[in-house]
């Protein structure tokens, strides 16, 4: 019973760091924020703060490691590989996940964000969406990563200036846009 108190607390604390430090990233570079302010924010002491992180960018990877992970989890229902299952559904469920999230994707995707986190989510989109452009063999294997990295990269931007904008198009036209350009190019506007 005692341990079920002390994960809630912990819970908690980690909680409070964690909406500290995304108050503090919106406002300014991590190079610039100090412990000191975060420690402030969240109304804890520096010993709680160093029990559980390192530093603000350990902090910051754990907040990645722990997105990555949720990403993951909350799109494994859905079979990707299926090619019966080639729809904007996979990516309806990603950006859903993005929009409810769309705090902390906006700091970790876009000015303050850290380059490695947007490799991560390439290559969660890539795995999703891109598997079939690897697996033809008309391809070389080569040619086929060139693909999948403007593919995924082009879906990253564009879920970046969605995110820039507030939103405002819907979840749907986000995804078929990414599908059809991504199966079709730009052939799909004309």
């Amino acid at each position: 019973m005692k341990k079920e108190k002390t994960d809630r607390r912990v819970k908690y604390t980690k909680m409070v760091i964690r909406q500290s430090f995304i108050k503090l990233l919106k406002q300014k570079n991590i190079s610039k924020i100090s412990i000191k302010e975060i420690c402030e924010d969240a109304d804890i002491n520096r010993a709680t703060f160093y029990a559980h992180y390192k530093n603000q960018y350990d902090l910051l990877k754990q907040i990645e490691n722990e997105t990555i992970d949720e990403i993951n989890q909350y799109i494994s229902s859905y079979d990707f590989k299926n090619k019966n299952n080639v729809s904007t559904v996979g990516i309806e469920k990603i950006l859903e996940y993005v929009k409810e999230n769309s705090e902390l994707f906006d700091l970790l995707l876009n000015s303050n964000g850290d380059t490695s986190f947007q490799q991560e989510i390439i290559k969660i989109i890539g795995r999703q969406h891109f598997i079939p452009i690897k697996e033809n063999n008309l391809l070389k294997k080569e040619d086929s990563e060139y693909i999948f990295h403007f593919l995924a990269s082009g879906s990253i931007c564009t879920i970046q200036k969605w995110l820039k904008e507030g939103m405002k198009k819907p979840i749907s036209e986000i995804a078929r846009l990414i599908l059809e350009i991504s199966n079709n190019g730009v052939k799909f506007y004309e």
